[in-house]
C-alpha cells in the first residue's frame, strides 16, 4: 500500500498515461505562442542586435563578441549567446525572427528537459504541472522574447542539473561530466551567474550518488576539471591573442577577459562597484530602480513580485514538507536528492538575487523559474499524496493553496486598474477549490465524490496559475510589459520603476512602454543603467544625440540600405529599438549617415562615439562599423589618445563625435582618459557643420558645431596628428 512517505514504485516503471504526451505537446505549443506571438513587433536589445550583426560580417567579431565588425570593443558579456544567434543569422539572414529562432527553441527545450527530469522522479502528473508552471512564469515569457543571453543561460543550467541528477541515479561518470560542461557553457553565456546552482548540484552528487565515497570524490574531481576547461577556454583563448590584435574586452578595467570575470561580471554584481552602480541599495546603488532595495524581501516587492514570486510560497512549503515526508529514506533516495537539488537551486538563486548590491535587473530572476517549477510539480504531487493518504499531513496542501491564493490576490491588487475582475475571481475560485478538497477528501471508488475531488484539485491549479498566466499573456498581447529589449518585464505597472515594476508604463505591441525619457519608466534620480540595454534620463544617450537629432532609420542618401534580411531598408531588424523613440539610445539622422558614408574615404570605421548605446544604433542603421570609445557605462578605457592618434594616422578613422554627460566628453562622466581625448580632438579636429549634410539646416554664425557644443562631430586626418 502506498503511503505519504512511500510513494510506491518508481514512476519510470509505470506505463505512460495516454494524456501525458498530449499534455506536454499542448504546453510546448502554448509556450511557443507566448514566446513568439507578435515577436516582430517586440523591442529587442539594440546592444546585442548590433553585436549579432557584426558577427555576421566578421568571424573575428563573432568569436570575440565584438560590438562592431571592426573589432574595436566587445560587449560586456562572453559571446556564447551571440555566437548562437550569429550563426542563425549567417544561415538565414539578419532579422528579428532569424535572430530569435534559436532562443525560442532554447526556451522550449528547457521546458522539455525539466518535464523529463521531473517525470523520472515524481511521475507524469508532476512533470506536466512543472512544465506548465515554467511556461507561464511571467518574467520567463518576457525574457524569452528578447535577445539577452538569459534564455540560453537557463537552458544550459537546467540541462546541467538534469544530467547531474541522472548521474546520481545511475552512478555513471559521463552524465556528471556532461553536467559540468553544461555549467561551463553557462559560464560562457553570463559568467558567474551560470555557477550559482553549482554548490547544490555537486553536493547532491557527493551525498546521494550510488557509488562508494572515494569513487564519488574521484568523479567529482574529474567533473571539476571538465568544468574548468569548459568555463575558461574562451578567456584563455582571448588572453593568447596579443592586445594589439584583439578588441578591448568591454566591461573590464584593463581590456582582459579575466578582469571581466572577477570584476564587472563577478563579485561586482554581488557587492556593487566595478561598474555595477555600487551597493547602497538605494536609488543610486544596489540595483535601486531596477529591482528595488537589496534584502530578503526583494523578490516580493512591487517590482519583482509580479514577475517571479507567485508560486515561491507554495514551492517553499512543498520543499520543506517533501523533505520531512522522505524521513529516514536511504542515502541514495532519488526523491530526496531531487528535492535537495531543486530546493538548493531555488534557495541559492533567491539569496543571490535578493542580497545583490550590484546591478540587478528583474529579468535575472528567470533563473529561479526551473527550481520553482520543479518544486511545484514534484513537491505538489507529494503534498497531494499526503493529503489523500495520511491524516497527519492532510492540512498542509490546503494551507499551501490558501497562502498561494492570498498572495496572488495581493499581487493582482497591486496592479491598480488592470483586469480588476481577476483578483476576486482568483480568490473565490481558490476558496471554493480548498473547500471542495476538504469536503470530498474521503471520497473512494469512482463515484461522484471522486470526480468532485478531482474537479476541486483542477480548480486549485487554475486559481494558482491564473495570475501568472495573465501577466504572461500581457507581453505578446501588448497589454503590458515594459521597456522591451532593455529591461523586459511582464504585466502592468505596479507603482514606480520599470515595466512591470513600479512606474513602468504598459507598452504597446512593441513592448517599448516607458522609454527612458518617459515619466512612466525613466531612471529614477538619473541612475544610469550599467547593464546592456538601459536608457538614460531625458531620452538621450550620454552625450546627447548626434547631429541631426533623429533616431536611426530610413534609407541612406547614397542608396545603400542597412543590412537586415527581412528588416526594412535602412533600419535595424523589426523590433531592435533602432527606430524613433528607441529607448533614448541616441542616433544620427539619415542625412548625417549618408554624409559620413560618402566621406568615409576608405576608413575602417564610419564614426567613433562616446558610448555603446549610440554605437549600436548607428551600426544597425548604417550597416557600417562604429567605435564605442568608452563602452556601455563610460568607464572602459578602450580609446586612449595614443590609440586615437594611431587610428587617424593609419586612415582607419576620420570622424569622432563628442558629447557631454555619461560616456565621456566635456563635462561628462569620463575620467582623465576621455578628458584627454576630448581636449585633443577639439584642438586638432575640424567640426562638421550641419549645413554640410542637411538640406534644411541654415549655417549658424556663432560656431561650427553640428547641433550644440555638447554634441559635435569632428573630422580628423593625418595632418591632425602632426
Amino acid at each position: 500500500m502506498t503511503t505519504a512517505t512511500d510513494p510506491g514504485p518508481r514512476p519510470r516503471s509505470r506505463p505512460r498515461p495516454r494524456w501525458s504526451r498530449p499534455a506536454l505537446l499542448a504546453t510546448l505549443l502554448l509556450a511557443a505562442v507566448l514566446y513568439s506571438w507578435n515577436l516582430s513587433g517586440s523591442g529587442l536589445n539594440s546592444f546585442y542586435s548590433a553585436a549579432v550583426l557584426s558577427g555576421t560580417e566578421s568571424w573575428k567579431a563573432w568569436f570575440f563578441g565584438s560590438l562592431d565588425a571592426g573589432n574595436f570593443l566587445t560587449v560586456d558579456k562572453p559571446p556564447l549567446a551571440l555566437m548562437v544567434m550569429g550563426l542563425s543569422c549567417r544561415l538565414l539572414g539578419f532579422g528579428t525572427w532569424q535572430m530569435m529562432a534559436p532562443m525560442v527553441a532554447a526556451a522550449l527545450a528547457t521546458i522539455w528537459i525539466l518535464h523529463t527530469t521531473v517525470q523520472r522522479v515524481w511521475g507524469h502528473a508532476a512533470a506536466a504541472l512543472s512544465a506548465l508552471v515554467l511556461a507561464l512564469t511571467p518574467i520567463t515569457v518576457a525574457i524569452n522574447r528578447d535577445n539577452n543571453p538569459d534564455t540560453l543561460l537557463v537552458l544550459l543550467m537546467t540541462g546541467g542539473a538534469a544530467l547531474a541528477l541522472r548521474a546520481v541515479t545511475n552512478g555513471r561518470l559521463l552524465p556528471l561530466l556532461g553536467s559540468a560542461v553544461c555549467f561551463g557553457l553557462a559560464f560562457n553565456t553570463k559568467m558567474l551567474q551560470g555557477w550559482i546552482a553549482l554548490p547544490a548540484v555537486f553536493a547532491v552528487y557527493v551525498y546521494a550518488a550510488r557509488l562508494p565515497l572515494l569513487k564519488r570524490m574521484t568523479n567529482l574531481a574529474l567533473a571539476a576539471a571538465a568544468l574548468a576547461v569548459s568555463s575558461f577556454w574562451w578567456a584563455a583563448a582571448v588572453s593568447l591573442v596579443p592586445a594589439s590584435e584583439r578588441p578591448y574586452i568591454g566591461g573590464s578595467t584593463d581590456g582582459t577577459a579575466w578582469d571581466l570575470i572577477t570584476g564587472y561580471n563577478g563579485l561586482g554584481r554581488v557587492f556593487g562597484g566595478e561598474g555595477n552602480m555600487g551597493g547602497g541599495g538605494g536609488a543610486g546603488g544596489g540595483g535601486g530602480g531596477f529591482s528595488g532595495t537589496a534584502g530578503m524581501g526583494r523578490l516580493f516587492n512591487d517590482i519583482l513580485g509580479g514577475q517571479i514570486s507567485w508560486l515561491i510560497p507554495f514551492a517553499g512549503i512543498a520543499l520543506v514538507t517533501g523533505l520531512l515526508l522522505c524521513g529516514r529514506a536511504p542515502r541514495t533516495d532519488l526523491t530526496r536528492a531531487a528535492l535537495v537539488l531543486w530546493g538548493g537551486w531555488t534557495a541559492l538563486h533567491y539569496l543571490t538575487f535578493a542580497m545583490a548590491e550590484g546591478t540587478m535587473h528583474p529579468y535575472y530572476t528567470t533563473a529561479l523559474a526551473p527550481g520553482i517549477a520543479a518544486l511545484c510539480g514534484g513537491g505538489g504531487v507529494m503534498l497531494w499524496r499526503a493529503f489523500r493518504t495520511d491524516a497527519r499531513w492532510a492540512w498542509v496542501l490546503p494551507v499551501a493553496l490558501a497562502v498561494t491564493g492570498l498572495w496572488a490576490v495581493v499581487l493582482l491588487r497591486r496592479a491598480s486598474g488592470w483586469n480588476t475582475w481577476l483578483w476576486p475571481a482568483v480568490g473565490v475560485l481558490m476558496a471554493a477549490a480548498i473547500a471542495g478538497l476538504l469536503l470530498f477528501r474521503s471520497g473512494t471508488g469512482t463515484g461522484t465524490r471522486v470526480r468532485l475531488l478531482a474537479a476541486s484539485l483542477a480548480a486549485a491549479v487554475v486559481a494558482a496559475v491564473a495570475g501568472p498566466a495573465a501577466y504572461a499573456w500581457s507581453v505578446p498581447s501588448g497589454s503590458g510589459g515594459g521597456m522591451g529589449g532593455t529591461n523586459p518585464t511582464a504585466g502592468p505597472s505596479t507603482g514606480g520603476g520599470f515595466g512591470g515594476g513600479p512606474g513602468g508604463g504598459a507598452g504597446g505591441p512593441g513592448g517599448a512602454g516607458g522609454s527612458a525619457g518617459d515619466d512612466r519608466g525613466g531612471f529614477p534620480g538619473g541612475v544610469q543603467n550599467a547593464e546592456a540595454g538601459g536608457g538614460f534620463p531625458g531620452g538621450n544617450a550620454p552625450g546627447g544625440e548626434l547631429p541631426g537629432g533623429g533616431a536611426p532609420g530610413g534609407a541612406a542618401d547614397d542608396g545603400e540600405s542597412a543590412p537586415g534580411g527581412t528588416a526594412p531598408s535602412g533600419t535595424a531588424p523589426s523590433g531592435t529599438n533602432a527606430r524613433p523613440g528607441g529607448m533614448g539610445m541616441g542616433g544620427a539622422s539619415t542625412e548625417l549617415i549618408a554624409y559620413l558614408k560618402k566621406h568615409q574615404d576608405g576608413a575602417k570605421w564610419l564614426l567613433a562615439v562616446p558610448n555603446s548605446q549610440g554605437a549600436a544604433q548607428l551600426i544597425l542603421s548604417s550597416g557600417r562599423p562604429v567605435i564605442s570609445m568608452w563602452g556601455w557605462s563610460g568607464t572602459d578605457r578602450a580609446m586612449t589618445l595614443a590609440r586615437l592618434k594611431e587610428l587617424v594616422k593609419k586612415g582607419e578613422l576620420h570622424y569622432i563625435q563628442l558629447g557631454g554627460g555619461m560616456g565621456g566628453g566635456p563635462g561628462g562622466g569620463g575620467d582623465s582618459v576621455s578628458s584627454e581625448v576630448t581636449a585633443w580632438v577639439q584642438k586638432h579636429g575640424t567640426a562638421v557643420k550641419e549645413s554640410a549634410y542637411s538640406k534644411s539646416a541654415t549655417e549658424k554664425s556663432s560656431s561650427a558645431s553640428s547641433t550644440t557644443q555638447s554634441s559635435t562631430v569632428y573630422r580628423l586626418d593625418v595632418s591632425s596628428v602632426g
